[in-house]
């Protein structure tokens, strides 16, 4: 079991800039979940710890061993990749067995690592199989046999869920949880998937650009974004953004947009106070935007809504109040319907401001 460190670590491809001055600590035991849009560089970062990729400039450590310049194969690590990349013509448990095999592992203690990985997944029955007879979870969880029988230092995951239909991406999720719980090893998954992030994680590293932009648990990263683009990433639907004039005395400072107005708490107002804008970028959850108990109240927004999405769980409703558009889940059992005037109220211990100059949080 490892800690791995990235200490400034950067990967150019020509003028291309993947990575960007990544620095990040990864405990002993922690799994780790990169996360952002394609391009953002979290799977180029994943194959420099995997030593896939060399590194431009900077330093990775796997424990106290520096592995900068150490070949992948020598660093003790197991990597999963999206597509499983088993060998068709191996049965389960040579797919299983090889890397030990050709390490000059004892074929006794193969066997032993072989039976156990089984075991834990549950794939006894399959290891006479061949891939081709395996469902897409069954060949998932064979891949992942694969790089247990290794006992790594470190469990590497790129996307390893993206070729599963939704139930069994769900139901796949909480197996690998709890078998990182039961095998114990440090874990890095990268995915683009908000949903696997937030789940899964212990921490949530999300990227955009090559850039780290936050890092933390994942309801910190939730409900205290670093800038709007980490708000607008994590959550779905996704938090509604719009921008608003700042207008009054501060402790009395309001929102302002053509369609209505919101009054800060006091509380918010006295953080911005001194924000030299007159304009703000506001963000604001569906789920912070509810269905107004008493219509005539200050803080109520009208809704003209355009779709209404019930999901079971919750119903959504998209529409606009003038020219701003918005998202707002408004209870399971609501029977509104498309075309109709809705009027809400935002939950404003919860709301978000953005600078309006560089994005990043004011409160």
């Amino acid at each position: 079991m490892a800690e791995v460190r990235l200490e400034h670590v950067s990967k150019h491809f020509d003028e291309v800039v993947a990575v960007s001055d990544f620095s990040l600590s990864i405990a002993d035991k922690e799994f780790v979940v990169l996360v952002g849009p394609s391009g953002c560089g979290k799977t180029t970062a994943l194959r420099m710890i995997a030593g896939l990729e060399d590194v431009t400039s900077g330093s990775l450590y796997i424990g106290d061993r520096p592995v900068t310049n150490v070949p992948a194969k020598d660093r003790n690590i197991a990597m999963v990749f999206q597509n499983y990349a088993l060998y068709p013509h191996m049965t389960v448990y040579d797919n299983m067995a090889f890397s030990l095999e050709m390490h000059k592992t004892p074929k006794s203690e193969i066997k032993k690592r072989v039976q156990e990985a089984a075991e834990i997944l549950g794939i006894q029955e399959l290891l006479d199989r061949k891939p081709k007879q395996l469902s897409g979870g069954q060949r998932q969880r064979v891949a992942v046999g694969r790089a247990i029988v290794r006992k790594p230092e470190v469990f590497l995951f790129d996307e390893p869920l993206s070729n599963l239909d939704a139930k069994l991406r769900a139901q796949t999720r909480v197996e690998l949880k709890k078998l990182h719980e039961r095998i114990a090893t440090t874990a890095v998954y990268v995915t683009h998937d908000q949903v696997e992030a937030m789940t899964m994680g212990d921490r949530i590293v999300v990227m955009k650009d090559g850039i780290i932009q936050q890092v933390g648990n994942p309801l910190e990263l939730y409900r205290a974004p670093a800038n709007k683009f980490v708000g607008g990433f994590l959550g779905s639907p996704t938090m509604n953004f719009f921008e608003a004039e700042l207008s009054g005395a501060p402790d009395s400072l309001r929102l302002k947009t053509a369609g209505f107005t919101l009054n800060l708490p006091r509380s918010k107002a006295s953080s911005i106070e001194h924000y030299p804008e007159k304009r703000v970028i506001v963000g604001i959850r569906p789920e912070d935007l509810r269905p107004a108990a008493d219509t005539t109240a200050n803080n109520t927004i009208s809704l003209l809504i355009d779709v209404v999405e019930p999901i079971g769980s919750e119903t959504y409703v998209f529409g606009a109040a003038d020219d701003v558009a918005l998202v707002a889940g408004v209870g399971r059992d609501s029977l509104v319907k498309a075309h109709q005037n809705v009027v809400l109220t935002p939950i404003m211990d919860n709301i978000h401001l953005f600078d309006i100059r560089d994005e990043k949080t004011l409160l």
